[in-house]
């Protein structure tokens, strides 16, 4: 079950950043905790680190708090959107890999031990 108000925070200090990438954001990561139960809320960050070299660079981070530990992406690219878009595809194949990982109940050493098991239950 997906909870309908996943609070996701977003900030964006960097001009000329479109609106719409906060829209495109929200989207993805609701359809992403859609179904489950074990994300509770969403940080989206877009700023434009001003470093001598590179000032014309847009930063993307997208946290994701989740159990048992949170993820988080980082993407860095001209374009705002192309960033934001990296760090959202990174985020939802590190929670597709972690929900994989722990389906296979088989394989996790905290459920192989008896003794445990009967505590999990």
């Amino acid at each position: 079950m997906a909870l309908p108000d996943l609070p996701i925070e977003y900030h964006s200090e960097a001009r000329g950043v479109p609106e719409t990438l906060e829209t495109e954001a929200r989207r993805h990561l609701r359809a992403l905790s859609e179904g489950h139960k074990d994300m509770t809320g969403a940080s989206v960050t877009i700023s434009r680190p001003e470093h001598g070299e590179t000032p014309h660079l847009y930063q993307a981070r997208v946290i994701v708090y989740m159990r048992p530990e949170h993820v988080t992406a980082s993407e860095k690219h001209e374009d705002p959107e192309i960033a934001l878009k990296g760090a959202l595809g990174a985020v939802e194949r590190q929670i597709r890999e972690r929900r994989a990982k722990l389906k296979e109940k088989w394989k996790r050493p905290d459920l192989s031990d008896p003794a445990r098991r009967q505590f999990q239950e």
